[in-house]
């Protein structure tokens, strides 16, 4: 009855141990929970007012579907402002999440046999959308020994006549490398005379620790013109229950054609969060912004520290984002096995790293309070004591 290409989908690792770690907790087990991509701050007042707003004035009806005007210039003029980028509205689509954004993407553009260029570890939603589509995932396996980020060599050496995409994070889920202008820009010297298209996934671009951050359209105009640039607001003004995204690229007749497939599929997205979406591009939520940032780099140095001093473990610091992807080769080569077992006895979840591409690691996410990571902590070391006697 169903199909090949749902049957070979699989259910995100990190939503089904989100999922398992709040069933458990519901059962009254004192469960910690480092799994969820989500900001545990609550979304800034002034986008909350917006929304408020928006539904006292009856702005409940159905909207353009690639989103409201308002909305397209608040993107344009962030593109602006934050990146050099230049974006008119017919370059700009809004969509439910950035999630959404890809689906979209990867449905346009993507057919039977041709290649995609994912880079491991990767965020788990890449190959499986990939794969729906009919194309090949083709991965480039990195490790902490190179921060996590492929080399203009590695990329060449992936590139063959059927590749149609290369897709970046930055920075990343699940490592938190960022990559440089200059990393950047070697990386679009190797896919020149290419029609390569760069997705480039930068949803955590406002959450950047050391550094500064760089968008890939932005490093040379070679760049600019085959780049898909997919942002939202999720992470950035914890805003992920209200579903915004969205994709801008120089190419009109992409963005057209992922309009016309969300015209058939979800039309537009919701009114109310199109409104508030508003404060969160517009600087009116940037002290917001730089208070969760601050509170983030805390925890990071925090749990960074604390995981080193494990005998067993070891962690890059990050420079962006908020997740830790913590080495544990020493100490076991199956890193599911090591996240169930943590979970069944240690009450705490964790998401393993072969769900990113790359055993021997495992993805702990800083979104939580401090208290609850040293906690947290402790009881990994309990555990790794415990495995390695």
């Amino acid at each position: 009855m169903l199909t090949n290409r749902i049957n070979t989908l699989s259910e995100s690792i990190t939503i089904a141990i989100t999922t398992l770690a709040g069933e458990l907790k519901a059962q009254g087990k004192d469960i910690l929970s480092f799994s969820a991509g989500e900001p545990d701050f609550g979304t800034p007042q002034v986008i909350k007012d917006a929304a408020i707003d928006a539904i006292n004035n009856n702005f409940t009806k159905y909207t353009a579907v690639d989103g409201i005007p308002a909305l397209k210039e608040a993107i344009a003029h962030k593109l602006k402002r934050d990146n050099n980028l230049i974006y008119s509205l017919d370059q700009i689509i809004v969509n439910n999440g950035a999630k959404h954004s890809l689906f979209n993407l990867f449905s346009a553009t993507i057919e039977e046999g041709d290649e995609v260029i994912i880079p491991a570890p990767y965020w788990v939603t890449y190959p499986e959308l990939v794969k729906y589509c009919g194309g090949n995932v083709v991965e480039i396996e990195t490790h902490d020994t190179s921060a996590f980020k492929i080399t203009p060599e590695q990329l060449q050496a992936a590139l063959t006549p059927k590749t149609k995409m290369l897709v970046l994070t930055t920075p990343s889920n699940p490592t938190g490398s960022v990559y440089s202008k200059e990393e950047l820009l070697a990386l679009g010297e190797v896919l020149k005379g290419s029609d390569v298209i760069v997705a480039s996934d930068e949803m955590y671009e406002k959450l950047i620790y050391e550094g500064e951050f760089t968008s890939a359209a932005a490093v040379s105009q070679d760049m600019y013109e085959r780049v898909v640039t997919i942002n939202g607001l999720s992470k950035s003004v914890a805003m992920t229950g209200w579903r915004f995204g969205y994709m801008a690229a120089h190419n009109t007749e992409l963005i057209k054609a992922t309009k016309k497939l969300q015209s058939q599929s979800t039309s537009n997205i919701n009114s109310i969060t199109q409104m508030a979406a508003i404060k969160g591009l517009d600087g009116s939520a940037d002290a917001d912004i730089e208070m969760m940032r601050q509170e983030f780099a805390k925890r990071r140095d925090e749990a960074v520290k604390l995981f080193n001093e494990v005998d067993g473990l070891s962690v890059l610091k990050p420079d962006g984002a908020f997740y830790l992807f913590v080495n544990i080769q020493e100490i076991s080569s199956d890193s599911l096995t090591f996240a169930k077992e943590l979970l069944a006895q240690k009450e705490v979840a964790v998401v393993p790293g072969v769900g990113f591409g790359s055993e021997g690691y495992f993805r702990f996410s800083f979104a939580t309070d401090i208290e609850s990571i040293r906690e947290g902590i402790k009881r990994i070391e309990e555990y790794v004591k415990e495995l390695k006697r």
